[in-house]
């Protein structure tokens, strides 16, 4: 996985990113055991960098990010 450095600060993080906004109420998709099994393959194929955001859920995204 190609990796890509955000400002200058030296954080790299993988040139794909996965966007949570789905995941949870923002599209009503709720099955959450398949959300984290998607994003656990999506750290398996070397994706660390994870769009999301307070407004979509909120925080239900996170959540699910952090298991």
């Amino acid at each position: 996985m190609q990796k890509r450095k955000l400002g200058n600060s030296g954080l790299e993080v993988s040139a794909l990113s996965l966007g949570c906004m789905g995941y949870g109420e923002a599209r009503a998709l709720r099955d959450r055991k398949e959300m984290i099994a998607l994003i656990r393959k999506a750290v398996e194929r070397g994706i660390d960098f994870f769009d999301t955001a307070e407004s979509y859920g909120p925080f239900t995204n996170e959540e699910m990010v952090g298991e």
